[in-house]
């Protein structure tokens, strides 16, 4: 074919696979070339499966193909994973010293199902230490860089699955998406990615920050590649007690079949969600997008939903509540990292921990440790759990009304690396557009919504009531198709 493998999406190299137009070798030479080439300014992997392994395994696929015995969704493609799933054999380390290490006996759900219908697991992506961030910055790997600009952050934390996908080195990825970090470095890389409703995919195998908030998420430069992708991982999972037992469409299938009915859609924009820290750029390009269905004959109506400013706050008591609780295994001993100290167990731990987790991680840990503690319990932790069932309500009650809810993903355009890292307060708020989602559960999901003046990307998110990946799907695919922001690749 003339056209690169690396440009084509991912449901098209499937189809010239199995057609006989592309042999996975070639696919994944190809690949391999342009991680060669984009790799050291980009930063985007932290662990690469090594040529010959990954060549190896495209033989033994081509094979399989020329004697009819090809299965599977994703057979022969390649897929990136964020470096916080566990992958068997394969170096996984949340970003940080304490697990630089650490290399899985067993392979997360979702990867073990990418592996039965044929996908091939290029390598493990970079992201903010233990998923605590919204730039990549924090990781002990270094950071990555935004394709679109490399003096830029891609978002965060999924940033080096983000960057990936907009550099073209892997035509789809898998994120986590705690309060956002699925959504946000969508929208700073003009790509996909959708936090699916809570239990809808099985974290099993993803290492925790905070169980009650975070899903595994897939992640494309389209709509359909991330529909073909939750079709693979969207499977009830008996060793994650959350799994939802539930019917899962064919994601696919249902963009084409609610096509035609998108104008029966309820659509309501929040209104606080396009005021305060929002930038007037994004408030422009979101609501041109919106402006765009008006034209096309949906009703759009502004909804106010006042909680939502104890949104920020509620998320971040609960996360670094839980991230406290969960990140209490690190302690030396039984794997990953540990201080050359010798005393008693205390300084042992002490000394492993200080050293092994970098300067966000331990402010959240003491963060969620106060929070928990006798005394301040039900000041902080207790209340947010209160406020977090109000905010539930809420958005129960709008979806009662509305089938759709619209709002920026990020309240700005990607900043610049090294600009808000010294700030936590600022990086924090970065937050604002994303954790909703999480504190309900509710699917959303963040499309291109265009650039800026100075060519920034920036992302238009949906959210739509429990287990309506379908409607939010078919939603997102009419405005990307409306845009005609789809596929995008930055010229690294």
């Amino acid at each position: 074919m003339s056209v690169k493998a690396y440009r084509l999406e991912a449901l098209e190299i499937v189809r010239n696979i199995k057609e006989g137009n592309l042999s996975i070798t070639d696919v994944i030479e190809e690949f391999l070339e342009r991680i060669e080439r984009v790799e050291k300014k980009i930063n985007a992997f932290i662990t690469l499966r090594s040529k010959d392994e990954l060549l190896q395994e495209a033989k033994i696929k081509d094979r399989l193909l020329k004697e009819g015995k090809a299965r599977g969704l994703l057979f022969g493609l390649p897929i990136a994973i964020k470096d916080n799933i566990s992958t068997r054999n394969l170096r996984t380390t949340c970003g940080s010293k304490i697990l630089y290490n650490y290399i899985p006996p067993y392979d997360a759900t979702v990867v073990k199902l990418l592996k039965e219908e044929g996908a091939i697991i290029l390598g493990k992506t970079n992201m903010d230490e233990f998923a605590m961030g919204s730039s990549t910055e924090t990781s002990f790997f270094g950071p990555t860089r935004n394709p679109w600009d490399l003096e830029r952050v891609p978002g965060g934390s999924s940033g080096g699955s983000a960057a990936a996908l907009a550099s073209g080195e892997a035509p789809l990825a898998l994120g986590s998406d705690t309060g956002g970090s699925v959504r946000a470095p969508a929208s700073f890389t003009a790509t996909v990615g959708l936090k699916p409703t809570y239990g809808l995919v099985s974290r099993y195998g993803l290492i925790a920050y905070a169980n009650s908030l975070e899903q595994i998420g897939p992640m494309g430069r389209t709509v359909r590649d991330v529909a073909l992708l939750l079709n693979v991982i969207s499977k009830h999972d008996p060793y994650d007690g959350t799994s939802l037992k539930v019917k899962r469409p064919d994601y696919l299938e249902s963009i084409s079949k609610l096509y035609n009915l998108h104008r029966k859609v309820k659509i309501a924009v929040v209104k606080e969600m396009f005021e305060e820290g929002v930038s007037r750029e994004v408030v422009a390009i979101v609501g041109s997008v919106v402006n765009k269905l008006v034209d096309e004959g949906f009703i759009v109506d502004e909804i106010s939903i006042p909680i939502i400013k104890y949104a920020l706050p509620t998320y971040y008591i609960i996360a670094m509540s839980e991230a406290s609780s969960n990140l209490a295994r690190y302690d030396g001993v039984r794997y990953g990292f540990r201080a050359n100290v010798y005393g008693d167990w205390n300084e042992v731990f002490s000394e492993t921990r200080g050293n092994g987790f970098g300067k966000e991680v331990k402010r959240r840990i003491i963060m969620g440790t106060f929070a928990l503690s006798a005394g301040y319990f039900d000041q902080y932790y207790l209340k947010a759990l209160k406020v977090r069932t109000l905010i539930i309500r809420e958005f129960k009650k709008a979806f009662e009304k509305y089938s759709i809810l619209i709002s920026p993903t990020m309240p700005t355009p990607p900043f610049k690396l090294g600009e808000k890292i010294a700030d936590p307060l600022a990086m924090y708020m970065s937050d604002i557009e994303t954790v909703t989602a999480n504190i309900v559960g509710i699917p959303a999901i963040s499309i291109p919504a265009g650039f800026t003046k100075g060519k920034l990307p920036v992302g238009i998110q949906l959210m739509a009531n429990y287990l309506k990946e379908d409607l939010l799907l078919t939603m997102a695919a009419f405005i990307e198709e409306l845009t005609g922001l789809r596929n995008l690749i930055a010229e690294v």
